[in-house]
């Protein structure tokens, strides 16, 4: 899968829930199954089928799959034909008391698992940047606006204590999603491998051993139930949300006439075609651009799974793929140019002294009210060191 030209930055996300990663999670899905079936001996050979396929069979499949209506289909056709020859009892084992669904949702299941791995690298960057920040700047005053106008005084460094606080929300939303393999057959009674292992317990016990095998946890059959997807989506957009709002702020303060931050230099970065004078915020552009897509992409997901009907739905399962991946790529190659402007950021101390100052008397209008006599920064210090110390916890 070659980079996205109409999706700047695509790149970042390497291969990831490429068309080769779900291929290579599908074949390790038939690889762990065909091991449970040896195991309760219902298959002559564990067979390791990832040599079988490879990038270049990719094209192939991807026309094939239209017949079927799922790459499943034509992928076991091709194993069991390129294993024929070597073993023709473990060819014909292959796939064996699965479906179509079984295989692309655990496939889709463990090509979210390596997504969630990167974003969560990304978030834990961002966290040590905004710890910094928060720390650094927590006695640089600046000009607080609400409704794009002058408030009260603020610290730059509430302002990355705020920014934290919703990034260690992703963190933990994150986290707490659960992925689970999902086995069940053709309709969700685990029929077929019940009928080859002879009893509910042993074909429960298939499931359970090739959940293992992938690093799963095993749970009953989630085939019209969504709520895995639906989560990971949520999690996902939850990132996004964060790191929009981010983005948002830096994009107002990275504009001339305000000027208080300045995005990280990189090469050949925030040039213009037409106006060699134009240093434009790149990356903060390109983080509010998947913040504004992310929601709607969830929001097919929920549709998908309220409109799943009978045991197998007629257009609502097949809806999620490209959705999923496209969220999933997307939030990947957000999170780390959030954790690149971050990391970068430069914080212009006294021109937000400047703002300050230029805000005067109007600014401290709410202090002449109340009659305070001091800086008027509340309990700012307690905020901060606060976001602090839930930065320094382990999500639970």
């Amino acid at each position: 899968m070659t980079a996205d030209l109409l999706w700047p930055g695509d790149s970042r996300a390497g291969v990831l829930f490429t068309d080769e990663a779900i291929v290579a999670a599908m074949v390790r899905v038939e690889t762990a199954w065909l091991g449970a079936l040896h195991a309760h001996g219902l298959a002559p050979a564990a067979v390791d089928l990832r040599g079988l396929v490879g990038p270049a069979d990719l094209p192939g499949l991807a026309e094939a799959a239209e017949g079927g209506g799922n790459p499943v289909i034509p992928l076991v056709s091709l194993l069991r034909e390129r294993l024929r020859p070597r073993d023709s009892s473990a060819a014909e084992a292959v796939h064996a008391g699965l479906t179509s669904q079984d295989v692309l949702d655990t496939a889709i299941v463990l090509c979210l698992r390596d997504v969630a791995e990167r974003v969560g690298a990304e978030l834990s960057t961002q966290i040590d940047a905004l710890s910094g920040l928060a720390d650094r700047h927590r006695g640089t005053r600046m000009a607080g606006r609400t409704l794009t106008q002058h408030a009260i005084p603020i610290t730059f460094g509430l302002k990355a204590a705020t920014w934290l606080q919703a990034v260690l929300d992703a963190r933990d939303t994150l986290h707490a999603v659960v992925l689970p393999a999902q086995i069940g057959g053709a309709a969700g009674s685990l029929a077929a491998p019940t009928a080859l292992a002879g009893s509910p317990e042993r074909a429960l016990d298939l499931v359970t051993v090739t959940a293992a095998e992938l690093g799963l946890p095993a749970r009953p059959p989630w085939h019209t139930a969504r709520a895995p997807l639906t989560r990971v989506a949520d999690a996902l957009v939850t990132c996004t949300d964060a790191w929009g709002r981010i983005a948002n702020d830096v994009l107002v303060a990275t504009r001339p006439e305000v000027g208080e931050l300045t995005e990280p230099a990189g090469e050949d970065r925030g040039g213009s075609s037409a106006m060699p004078q134009k240093q434009n915020p790149v990356l903060a552009v390109l983080v509010r651009r998947a913040a504004l897509a992310a929601p709607p992409l969830a929001a097919t997901m929920h549709l998908a799974a309220a409109e799943a009907v009978d045991e197998r739905p007629d257009g609502s399962w097949h809806v999620e793929w490209a959705t999923l991946r496209t969220l999933a790529r997307r939030t990947v190659v957000a999170g780390s140019q959030t954790a690149e402007l971050l990391t970068g950021l430069r914080v212009d101390a006294e021109r937000m002294a400047g703002t300050l100052a230029a805000a005067r008397p109007g600014i401290d209008a709410e202090r002449d009210k109340v009659g305070d006599e001091g800086p008027y920064l509340g309990a700012t210090d307690r905020l901060i060191d606060a976001a602090l110390d839930r930065a320094r916890e382990k999500p639970c």
